[in-house]
């Protein structure tokens, strides 16, 4: 029933919008709802380690990098309206999450800071023998398992959640996914419909930045050059993350939802840019941002294939190494 009404209301539709631009509005609004949603399971991830350990904060400051180009690229190329939303949004969520990440990290800096001068204090007050014997240990894999062990056990709920070993939170975590990712494509969907009936695609379409005498202006030049710069920002970014799970042969610390949600925003997001115009210039001037989109989701493939191979391991085990 439910699919019989998304067809009858996307065929009065297409009587007055050109099915490429309903296609364009639905798959960037889905796109914007992944996005929107994006963070919440990494943030929720951090919150509940208390630390950000898990991520690589090369792999968000080169994000960042990403976003802010593609912002520009898309302002002066004049993208799809869900283009332009959408980058205005990546830099709003890269902002929370590297802000989360240094809290997080100083907070946990100055903590280990405080717990080694206590140490060192208490060791300067003992006997000459068990002062040597505890100094002693201070290399040894003993007190790195202790410090290990606290780690370990801050890291333990989410590693459970994202392993689905806690029957008590969360024993289907695929399957919680699946049913999250499907009202992520219900609620991008409802709200294109609603944007749609409210007037939000009346009028004409943004134009390409064009002079009179058709020739390509420097702005659009600039535009495309930053595009390819951010696809590149974006395909480097992961990098460093697939990198750091490899080193530490653990992808704990990490939302596989998160990758999910991204994985989805990223493929809706380059079918929107198709389905808008698929005229020889236009694609020609959304080939960066489909590089840039359709590119990363080989690299979170990857990171897929690394939370299979690593389900079992504990990122706090490289410090006893």
């Amino acid at each position: 029933m439910a699919s019989l009404v998304a067809t009858a209301a996307l065929t009065a539709m297409a009587r007055t919008l050109p099915i490429g631009e309903v296609l364009s509005g639905i798959f960037g609004s889905i796109s914007l709802t992944a996005w929107i949603c994006l963070l919440i399971p990494q943030l929720l991830a951090n919150y509940k380690a208390k630390n950000a350990d898990g991520l690589s904060m090369t792999f968000l400051v080169v994000w960042l990098m990403g976003d802010v180009s593609n912002l520009v690229g898309a302002l002066l190329t004049r993208l799809a309206p869900t283009a332009i939303a959408l980058a205005i949004y990546f830099c709003i969520l890269d902002a929370v999450l590297i802000s989360q990440c240094l809290y997080y990290n100083t907070v946990n800096a100055r903590r280990l800071a405080r717990e080694e001068a206590a140490a060192q204090a208490g060791a300067s007050e003992a006997s000459p023998l068990l002062h040597r014997r505890r100094s002693s240990s201070i290399g040894l894999p003993g007190s790195h398992r202790r410090r290990s062990t606290h780690h370990e056990s801050s890291m333990e709920p989410i590693r459970k959640i994202v392993t689905g070993e806690d029957e008590t939170q969360d024993s289907k975590p695929w399957l919680h996914n699946t049913l999250g990712l499907l009202a992520v494509y219900v609620v991008g969907f409802a709200g294109w419909f609603v944007s749609y009936k409210a007037g939000a695609w009346d009028g004409d379409g943004p134009g390409l930045p064009e002079s009179p005498d058709g020739k390509t202006q420097p702005l659009q030049i600039l535009g495309l050059l930053l595009g390819y710069a951010s696809a590149a920002f974006y395909l480097c970014a992961r990098i460093p993350q697939i990198y750091k799970n490899f080193k530490e042969k653990s992808c704990e610390g990490l939302s596989l939802l998160f990758f999910l949600l991204s994985l989805t925003g990223n493929l809706t997001y380059g079918i929107s840019l198709i389905a808008y115009s698929q005229r020889k210039d236009d694609l020609l001037n959304a080939l960066p941002w489909l590089l840039g989109s359709l590119g990363t989701m080989v690299e979170d493939a990857t990171i897929f294939v690394q939370f299979r191979m690593y389900r079992d391991n504990h990122r706090s085990a490289t410090v006893e190494a």
